[in-house]
């Protein structure tokens, strides 16, 4: 990182700085109006799903077992996950208050405020994104009921209720991201416990951890189950007993449905809720950088530094709007291929973020310099559409890499794992050449603004154009799991085959949104971590002037940090895919001994015992998820506080490196590591898992055939790729971003 393009600090020496006047307060109260909008808007869409037809006896029997799974983990999920979360809170609390020694570059006057505040903070994070999470799957489950008995009627019956059902979960995630954020920027600056409005944003990171710490453990434990059940429900189904999928003689088909819910609504919920989060704050540091650097411009064009904090808050907000017009533009014809009508709803929202995006640059940027970065906002749109382009190369069946699975599926499982192998690590070099492309341009476009150091500014507002259009893909993959539950339901209730085939349809398309999502979040994990990394830098700076900015690999101790943090990346999966494998390993056991105890399970005259296998998936899951994310969160704590007691205790050389500089080499290292094994697993199982369902259209034999059985095999390989160790990184490469944000007082 080039040491002038970065923030010298943070302290502002201007007076005007200091000001509590009510420069802002416009732009601020639009803010908590739009976040207010939208959760009013979730509210809406609330009630019009829930007034729709829920269909059969039959079918409301199925979707109450499907919802009493879901509720039941979630609960005790977040129990869990609350124990562990104010556990932390009051270690942060005891670190910032006792342990810490005070720093003159503190945003607050004392150790008591910053500890509180952000003590506060925190926990603020921790419960928006449990309570974001939540109500996005609460409505969920009650979406595929009412998608199901839409799709007895006809198509855009049932593309409705499965949409809007998603967008609850979307709108709810970035308002309250949204309205937290602001909320808390606004309650800090009325206490006035800030030393300067441009600090306020590092009283306030704590939120961003926060909404890390839960993500972590939503999506991990919310992966363990759903490919727990689904490859027990696949393994023992389809390949040993050769019953269809979603079969209701198949012990773990209830579990395999609460799965969808628990993994692919409130996991992927909480991850972008904390990717909103984070980027929001980050961004908001960096814009105090460039006022520092540009305070006379700025003032000379009648904009204050309230204009300037803000406008990554007014994007986001205008973001909001956009996709409430491309939720309701969403009508299907029943003769159309459903995702035509998905993608007009987002082409819809993208064009509509842009223009936010002007108009926001226009606003609070000035006249003189706003075209710039108008076009940086662009350049993350554009990223996040050929992010979704790529991921579709690699994951439909249409393409060749898919195709290619497939075909080598004749030869056995081997052959088709060896293929899906390598069309995963092939699969990561177009990703890195766009967001290598988007990085570059977005900080030229700013270098070239006419601002000073105004470059990494610019990677942020690209970032926020990227998380422009959140609401609507976490619409679009919400959808998914719905339609699949959908589907579900419609097998178990044994409806006729044409109604069937119109739920196949749309769980097609549900499968190809899931994929598309999640090459669209490590996008956006990507960028968003170049972000926070570079608004970790401008905070050490802030609290040690002496540190130059620039994370030194010569150095023997960051080096050693470096590695540490490629590591951490492959302990993590490890552990995440190996807690599947052992929770599979039990509800298989317990299929097959269903199977073998009770033979009338498969001849249809008796049910078999759906509870055992979702007690299995939920004890395994909430046991299996704790060490993961525990070694996640204390690994960068443990590097920055020993490294900082040998450069102390080395008596800080200049040639040394301070707790603070090694854990810049594990969070710079480990986030690049992170991205590229993320594409890795989630590519490969999305292909694995279209290569079979390619096979399951007539491809080779069609069902029940010996290359069919070869690419279930590779399916349940690349299960916990996708759905456990994948999503989680992104979750992963954030985390580090954000905790060590929080932390990064203590290794100074």
């Amino acid at each position: 990182m080039r040491e002038d393009s970065s923030v010298d600090s943070v302290v502002p020496t201007e007076p005007q700085f200091t000001e509590r006047s009510s420069k802002g307060t416009m732009e601020l109260n639009l803010i908590l109006g739009i976040s207010v909008i939208g959760l009013l808007f979730a509210l809406y869409l609330v009630r019009d799903v829930m007034k729709r037809d829920t269909g059969t006896p039959k079918m409301r029997e199925i979707s109450d077992a499907i919802k009493a799974g879901a509720e039941a983990f979630l609960k005790r999920q977040y129990r869990t996950i609350l124990y562990l979360a104010f556990a932390l809170a009051a270690i942060i609390y005891i670190l910032y208050a006792f342990v810490r020694a005070s720093n003159p570059n503190d945003p607050t006057n004392s150790p008591s405020e910053l500890a509180l505040w952000t003590t506060i903070a925190f926990v603020l994070g921790a419960l928006c994104s449990i309570a974001a999470g939540y109500m996005g799957m609460w409505v969920a489950i009650r979406s595929n009921i009412r998608t199901a008995a839409g799709a007895t009627k006809d198509l855009n019956s049932a593309v409705q209720p499965a949409l809007r059902g998603g967008a609850v979960s979307g709108f709810f995630v970035v308002a309250m991201s949204l309205l937290g954020v602001a909320g808390l920027f606004a309650i800090v600056q009325w206490s006035g416990v800030a030393k300067d409005v441009a600090k306020i944003p590092l009283l306030i990171v704590g939120y961003g951890f926060g909404a890390s710490f839960v993500a972590l453990f939503a999506q991990l434990g919310g992966g363990i189950y759903t490919k727990a059940a689904d490859v027990g429900a696949d393994l023992v189904g389809k390949v040993e007993a050769g019953i269809p999928e979603d079969d209701p003689r198949n012990p773990a088909v209830i579990a395999d449905l609460v799965g969808d819910n628990v993994g692919d609504c409130a996991g992927r919920g909480a991850d972008l809720f904390e990717s909103t989060a984070a980027e929001n704050i980050g961004a908001m540091i960096l814009a105090a950088g460039l006022y520092r650097a540009n305070s006379q411009v700025f003032e000379s064009q009648g904009l204050s530094i309230l204009s300037i904090l803000l406008f990554p808050l007014v994007a986001r907000a205008f973001g909001i709007i956009a996709s409430i017009f491309g939720i309701l533009s969403v009508k299907a014809k029943d003769t159309e291929d459903p995702m035509k009508a998905l993608n007009r709803g987002y082409v819809v929202t993208a064009a509509l973020v842009t223009l936010g995006f002007f108009i926001a640059s226009r606003w609070l940027l000035g006249g003189e310099y706003y075209f710039n970065f108008f076009l940086c906002g662009v350049v993350g749109i554009l990223t996040a559409i050929a992010f979704v382009v790529i991921t579709q190369y690699y994951t439909e069946s249409r393409y060749r890499p898919v195709k290619f699975i497939a075909e080598a599926s004749q030869t056995g499982p081997a052959t088709n794992i060896i293929a899906g192998i390598s069309i995963g690590m092939e699969s990561t070099g177009y990703p890195i050449l766009v967001i290598a492309a988007a990085i570059v341009g977005a900080y030229f476009l700013g270098e070239y603004s006419g601002l000073k150091d105004a470059g990494l500014f610019g990677t942020a507002v690209a970032t926020m154009g990227m998380l422009g259009t959140a609401a609507y893909v976490l619409a679009m993959d919400t959808f998914g799991p719905i339609t699949d539950n959908a589907g579900g339901i419609i097998e178990m209730s044994q409806q006729p085959d044409a109604i069937r085939e119109r739920t196949d349809r749309l769980d097609a398309v549900g499968n190809t949104t899931k994929a598309l999502t999640k090459g669209y979040a490590v996008g956006s994990a990507a960028l968003a971590a170049f972000l926070l990394f570079n608004a970790y830098i401008d905070e050490v700076r802030n609290y040690m002037p002496s540190f130059t900015g620039v994370i030194n690999l010569n150095k023997p101790e960051v080096f050693v940090g470096a590695m540490l943090g490629a590591v951490l990346v492959f302990l993590f999966s490890s552990m995440a895919i190996r807690a599947v494998g052992r929770a599979a390993y039990a509800i298989i056991n317990n299929v097959r001994d269903q199977f073998r105890n009770n033979p009338g399970i498969m001849l249809g005259t008796s049910k078999p015992d759906y509870g055992q296998c979702v007690d299995i998936a939920t004890r395994s899951a909430l046991r299996e998820m704790i060490a993961p994310g525990l070694l996640v969160v204390g690994l960068p704590v443990a590097v920055g506080l020993v490294f900082k007691w040998v450069y102390i205790a080395s008596g800080s050389p200049t040639y040394g490196a301070s707790g603070a500089e090694v854990v810049g080499g594990l969070l710079m290292v480990g986030t690049i590591v992170g991205i590229l094994v993320a594409l890795f697993l989630n590519n490969a199982g999305g292909a694995w898992d279209n290569a079979k369902k390619f096979i399951e259209t007539g491809a080779y034999g069609g069902k029940r055939s010996e290359p069919h059985k070869a690419a279930v095999v590779g399916d349940t390989v690349g299960d916990p790729f996708k759905d456990t160790a994948g999503p989680s990184l992104h979750v992963l490469i954030k985390l580090l971003s954000t905790i060590t944000l929080v932390l990064a007082p203590l290794f100074i």
